[in-house]
């Protein structure tokens, strides 16, 4: 929506706010002139309604305005007798049209005391609630959100199961676009799994004055710009949704606006030059390990290497035994019981269900290994007397292609060799030809709002034939942790600056095996009260958390004591 399409709306607000409260400010002792000037007129209504003015602050913050919208529309009924279920019902239900009924009514009475009068403890428990809920949805919107990692993309920087905290203000909180949406849920309402929120009407983008700029290597959360999913790793047609809608990613921000990136041998460069990462990332590729005697699993665990399959061969399985361990498997091959094997991962099968099956298992020593590793674990594996060698498996297979951004022939990059290629940068304004046109064509079209379209030789962009192109905001290049596997920029290309959510800053739980079941739930004690980022290891918080709580009951305590005593 744009700002003039905003002021229509508005307009039209007004308009049926005074064809439907006029009569009411006469008979609250105003004029009717009143209720048709803009902001006075809700001035007034705080008035009529005896609540205090700052009230009509929240009036116009997104999304806290439809709740607060039923709360003055209930107050007004409230001031005019209307206090039975019914009437709140009506009113709800009808989207507040409800109260032309109430203005037009000859019947009805101003009566401000009755707005006061809360005998009814469930209606003073409602009341308390909807505040409660406004304020926060006001943290959440504009301050900071909880957020959980749903994938392994960032590991072992981010692990699946951290519970974080994600600040909205440190690069300036982004007000809700959607107008119409229930507070404190994304896009699916729990339990129910239906759309949160109405496509239309949308909010201009806005954002707040930011403490700090997006920096390089800063891990950031962000509105996947690919459309949407239901489920990661499945592809799907997208479902187009407004762009706070979009389903949330979180990746590390290795390319800035204004910088040139290219990727070699599977490591990033920017401008030229390596990246140089933060102290805490953990960056890891794919490497295949080589061992004629055999890859022990249990020297790999013992090495602190856990990001690996187990291969076992099982000589009596059944179907009733399958039933029971298939919770445990990735995957399986053979198809006789004389030569079935199963996959697992790291932990492979727990022994108490080994022993209660009966089963004859035995692990499969492979010569070749597949691992996922750190440049350092891949060092410190390089020097064990077991391991013959161990190669970073990066894909030198640069053929056209469309699975790589800019997903289209005769662009051959893949996830180990990918650009050089520019990232956008606000009021920067590059030569565009039909041979880089693929690159820019959806920040032209779908960022930027612009009409394309092409001939033979030619670009015209909203009728105007063109050879340059300025951007009208800033882009980021987003890329996970877990290079080879991880869906980000290098196939949905670049992150513009109205997707971005907000920066991780703090980890206050994290759960170990949170996608295996709440039996094999393991909180990760060492990453709990934790920062995101950061020099230095990584420290936990919650002892000294606890202390202060300890420090605060005891306190407590020795005053209820004394003041018991005197």
């Amino acid at each position: 929506m744009t700002i003039q399409e905003l002021f229509i709306y508005f307009l039209i607000f007004q308009v049926v706010n005074f064809l439907g409260t006029w009569k009411l400010y006469i008979k609250s002792g105003f004029k009717p002139w009143e209720a048709i000037i803009p902001v006075y007129n809700f001035i007034i209504l705080m008035k009529i309604i005896k609540r205090p003015r700052w009230w009509v602050i929240l009036l116009f913050i997104p999304t806290i305005n439809i709740i607060m919208f039923i709360v003055i529309l209930i107050r007004l009924l409230n001031v005019f007798g209307k206090n039975s279920y019914k009437d709140y019902f009506l009113i709800i239900i009808t989207s507040g049209l409800y109260i032309f009924y109430i203005n037009y009514n000859s019947k009805t009475k101003y009566n401000s005391e009755s707005s006061n009068s809360s005998n009814n403890n469930l209606k003073e428990t409602i009341s308390s609630l909807i505040f409660a809920i406004i304020a926060a949805t006001i943290v959440h919107n504009y301050i900071i959100q909880p957020y959980i990692i749903p994938t392994g993309s960032l590991e072992r920087s981010l692990l699946i199961g951290d519970f974080l905290f994600v600040s909205k203000f440190h690069y300036g909180a982004r007000a809700p676009m959607t107008a119409l949406s229930l507070p404190m849920v994304h896009d699916t309402i729990p339990l129910l799994k239906i759309r949160s929120y109405l496509k239309n009407p949308q909010y201009p983008y806005l954002r707040l004055p930011a403490v700090q700029k997006i920096k390089r290597n800063d891990i950031v959360v962000f509105n996947w710009p690919a459309d949407t999913v239901r489920k990661f790793f499945v592809k799907e047609k997208g479902v187009k949704k407004p762009i706070d809608k979009k389903s949330n990613y979180v990746k590390r921000c290795v390319g800035v606006s204004g910088d040139t990136l290219e990727i070699i041998n599977g490591y990033v460069y920017i401008n030229g030059k390596k990246n140089i990462l933060p102290e805490r990332a953990r960056v890891q590729y794919n490497f295949n390990a080589y061992s004629n005697e055999g890859i022990s699993s249990r020297k790999l665990l013992k090495l602190g290497i856990g990001d690996f399959y187990r291969k076992f061969k099982i000589d009596n399985i059944n179907q009733i035994s399958y039933n029971e361990i298939l919770p445990y498997l990735v995957g399986t091959s053979g198809n006789t019981r004389e030569n079935f094997v199963v996959i697992t991962k790291k932990n492979g099968l727990p022994m108490k269900l080994i022993n209660k099956l009966n089963l004859k298992i035995s692990e499969l020593l492979e010569v070749e290994k597949k691992l996922t590793l750190t440049i350092k674990e891949s060092i410190l594996l390089k020097n064990q007397k077991w391991i013959d060698s161990v190669v970073m498996d990066v894909n030198n297979s640069k053929t056209p292609n469309t699975d790589f951004f800019p997903n289209k022939i005769p662009y051959n990059w893949n996830e180990d060799f990918f650009g050089p290629i520019i990232i956008p940068k606000k009021d920067q304004t590059i030569i565009i030809s039909k041979k880089n046109l693929p690159l820019y064509k959806k920040i032209i079209v779908d960022y930027e709002k612009n009409k394309l379209k092409t001939d033979k030789e030619n670009i015209y962009i909203n009728g105007k034939k063109v050879s340059e192109y300025k951007f009208k905001q800033d882009y980021y290049w987003m890329m996970g942790d877990n290079r080879h596997q991880s869906e980000d920029s290098r196939v949905w290309g670049f992150v513009p600056i109205d997707h971005i959510v907000g920066k991780p800053v703090f980890i206050w739980f994290s759960i170990d095996g949170i996608n295996d079941g709440i039996k094999n739930w393991r909180i990760r004690w060492d990453r709990v009260f934790t920062t995101v980022d950061g020099p230095g290891k990584r420290i936990s918080y919650f002892p000294y958390f606890i202390s202060v709580i300890i420090i605060w009951q005891l306190i407590v305590f020795i005053k209820k004591l004394i003041k018991k005593s005197d």
